[in-house]
C-alpha cells in the first residue's frame, strides 16, 4: 500500500527543495551503488526499484508537484513502472554508457578500415645475417584494384547516397528511459558506414575495390638480425575493401647454421684446434673470418682461456672473433727431457708431421 512506502525523498536521501540536478546526482549514486549486477546483497534489488520509483516521481515536475501536495495517493501507486524501466540493460555497464552517451558525442563510423597484417617465413644465411642484405620475396595479397582504383564501381558510374542512412553512414535510433530521450547510433548495414551505395559494381573485383594478386617485395635486411627476428614493411599488407590504409609486412627470419662459425649474442665464435706446445710456449696463428677473409691472432705463452679478437669489417661491423681452442696432448718418447727442450722437440715434432 501507499501508506507504507517511504517518503521519496527520504529514499534518494535529498530535503525538499532540492533541486533537479541535486536529484539526478542523488540518483546517479544510489543506482550505481544498488544495481544488481553490482551488489548482490539481499534487498539490493528491492532498493533498487525503490531508488528507480522515487526518482522517476520526482523527476518529473507534475508528478512531483502532485506528491509534494497530496504524498503517496496524489501518484497513485507510483511511478508503476519498477524495475521494467531497465529491462533494456543486461548489465549497470549498459545503464551508466546509455546514460553518459549524451556527454560524450558519439563518432561518426566508416566502413574504410585498415588492411590485414601479413605474414612471410623468410630463411637467409649466417653471413646474411651479420652483414645484412637485400631479398626478394614474392606473395599473395589483396590490392587495390586497377580497373575502379579502389571505389567498388564501374568506371563512367558514380555511387549514390545511400537512402538508409541519408549519407551518414549511421542509423540513429530514439530511445525512451526515465532519464529521458537517447540516440544510439549504429553504423548502416546498407552502405557499411560509407553513406554512399554502388549502384553498377566494378565488373574486376566486384564491386569490393580490391582484387587477390602475387606481387614481390623487396626485403631490407639489417645487419646483425638474429634468429626468429621480424622485419617489418610498412605498408605492404593487404589493402582493405573500398581505399582503406594498407596493413604492414611482417618478415620472420630464420638463420641457417653456419659450417664452423657460431653465434653467441654479438660475439661469433670459431672452435680451432692448437697443440700442446702452442699452448705453452705461444705463438701466432691465422685463423678464418666471417667475411671470406683471414685474421693473425697471437696465442699468449701459457693461456688456458678462449681468446677474442675484435674485427672490424668493411660495413664498419665490429665483432668479437673468438677462438676456442682445443689442446692436443703430448706426445710419447719426451718425458725425460728437460721441460723446455721437451716443448721445442714437440714444436718440431708437430711441425714435421
Amino acid at each position: 500500500m501507499a501508506s507504507n512506502k517511504r517518503d521519496y525523498y527520504e529514499v534518494l536521501g535529498v530535503a525538499r527543495s532540492a533541486s533537479d540536478d541535486e536529484l539526478k546526482k542523488a540518483f546517479r549514486r544510489l543506482a550505481k551503488q544498488y544495481h544488481p549486477d553490482a551488489n548482490k546483497e539481499p534487498g539490493a534489488e528491492a532498493r533498487f526499484i525503490e531508488i528507480n520509483e522515487a526518482y522517476e516521481v520526482l523527476n518529473d515536475p507534475q508528478k512531483r508537484a502532485a506528491y509534494d501536495r497530496y504524498g503517496h495517493a496524489g501518484v497513485g501507486n507510483g511511478s508503476g513502472s519498477g524495475f521494467s524501466d531497465f529491462a533494456g540493460f543486461s548489465s549497470i555497464n549498459d545503464l551508466f554508457e546509455t546514460f553518459f552517451a549524451g556527454a560524450t558525442g558519439t563518432q561518426r563510423r566508416t566502413g574504410t578500415q585498415r588492411g590485414a597484417d601479413l605474414r612471410y617465413d623468410l630463411t637467409i644465411t649466417f653471413e646474411e645475417a651479420v652483414f645484412g642484405c637485400q631479398k626478394e620475396i614474392e606473395l599473395p595479397r589483396w590490392e587495390t584494384c586497377s580497373n575502379c582504383k579502389g571505389n567498388g564501381a564501374q568506371p563512367g558510374t558514380s555511387t549514390t547516397r545511400c537512402s538508409s542512412c541519408q549519407g551518414t553512414g549511421e542509423i540513429r535510433r530514439v530511445q525512451q528511459s526515465i532519464f529521458g530521450q537517447f540516440v544510439n547510433v549504429t553504423m548502416c548495414e546498407r552502405c557499411r558506414g560509407e553513406g554512399r551505395v554502388i549502384t553498377t559494381p566494378c565488373e574486376k573485383c566486384r564491386g569490393q575495390g580490391r582484387v587477390r594478386n602475387n606481387r614481390r617485395v623487396v626485403v631490407n635486411i639489417p645487419a646483425g638480425v638474429d634468429d626468429g627476428i621480424n622485419v617489418r614493411v610498412t605498408g605492404e599488407g593487404e589493402v582493405s575493401s573500398r581505399g582503406g590504409t594498407p596493413g604492414n609486412l611482417y618478415v620472420i627470419l630464420t638463420v641457417k647454421s653456419h659450417p664452423f662459425f657460431k653465434r653467441s649474442g654479438n660475439d661469433i665464435l670459431y672452435e680451432m684446434p692448437i697443440n700442446f706446445t702452442q699452448a705453452a710456449l705461444g705463438d701466432e696463428v691465422e685463423v678464418p673470418t666471417v667475411d671470406g677473409k683471414t685474421t693473425m691472432l697471437k696465442i699468449p705463452a701459457g693461456t688456458q682461456t678462449s681468446l677474442r679478437k675484435p674485427k672490424t669489417f668493411s660495413n664498419k661491423i665490429v665483432a668479437h672473433l673468438s677462438v676456442v681452442k682445443q689442446v692436443e696432448g703430448p706426445v710419447r718418447g719426451y718425458s725425460t727431457c728437460r721441460p723446455f727442450d721437451y716443448l721445442y722437440s714437440l714444436t718440431k715434432f708437430y711441425n714435421n708431421r
